[in-house]
C-alpha cells in the first residue's frame, strides 16, 4: 500500500471540503442564494452547487474570479488562511 498516494488523496478530499465551507459562508454572510451568486459571477447555480457538496473542485479562473468578487486572497477562499 502507498501512504503517499493515500495521503495525497485524503488532502484532495480536505482541501475541496475546506474550499467547500469556505465559498458557503461567504455567499450566505452576502445572503446571496447560489443562483445570485452564480448571475453575477457568470458561472452556473449547478457549478456552484456542486463546489458547495465537495462534488468538483473550482479551475484556476474560477477561483479568480470568486476571489475577486467576494474581496478575498485565492489562499482564504482555499481555507490555507483565515479570513
Amino acid at each position: 500500500m502507498n501512504w503517499q498516494v493515500i495521503f495525497d488523496l485524503f488532502f484532495d478530499i480536505f482541501s475541496i471540503m475546506k474550499f467547500a465551507n469556505v465559498l458557503k459562508d461567504l455567499r450566505t454572510e452576502k445572503e446571496l442564494s447560489q443562483k445570485q451568486l452564480s448571475q453575477k459571477v457568470n458561472i452556473s447555480q449547478s457549478t456552484i452547487a456542486r463546489w458547495e457538496l465537495s462534488q468538483t473542485e473550482p479551475t484556476a479562473s474560477a477561483l479568480i474570479i470568486l476571489a475577486d468578487f467576494f474581496n478575498v486572497t485565492i489562499e482564504q477562499l482555499l481555507g490555507l488562511e483565515d479570513l
